[in-house]
Parts: structure tokens; sequence; C-alpha cells
């Protein structure tokens, strides 16, 4: 008997991020995914956060690359915009 593992990836909202899709649109579409009337660096560290989640527990390599690619993209626009 295979036991199955969950994992606790289960975002509040869903962003329509994928990995085969060009940077500047899967950037566009998790920065539009964040709470508007926050201030742009708050939005800048929620969307990384949120990529940084699947980051951590995604078992795809590629996936894993290019969300924490995102996720470092986001975070260093949020520390510019401080």
């Amino acid at each position: 008997m295979v036991k199955i593992k969950k994992l606790w990836f289960n975002p509040k909202s869903h962003s329509g991020w994928s990995k085969s899709q060009p940077a500047t649109t899967r950037r566009r579409k998790l920065l539009s995914s964040t709470i508007k009337s926050k201030s742009f660096h708050d939005r800048y560290v929620a969307a990384g956060r949120k990529i940084q989640s699947l980051a951590n527990v995604t078992k795809d390599k590629p996936t894993k690359r290019i969300a924490r690619q995102d996720a470092m993209y986001f975070f260093r626009k949020a520390k510019k915009n401080k």
C-alpha cells in the first residue's frame, strides 16, 4: 500500500500563474492577484511570498526554478520600493 503525502500548499486566491507563460505575464498575474488597497511594497512582498510558497512545495524542477526566480524578482522590487 502506497501512502500519499499531502502538501500544505493551498493558496487563498488563484492567480492564473503557469510556468509556460512568459515572465511578464506570470508576474503581472501574480501582482494583480494581491490586495489592491495595499502599498506597492506590500503587494510585491505578498506576491513574492505567494509564489515562494509554491516553489517550496513543488517537486517539479522547472516549476521550482521559475517560481523562485519570480519570487526573487518581487522581493527585489519590494526592496527598491521601500
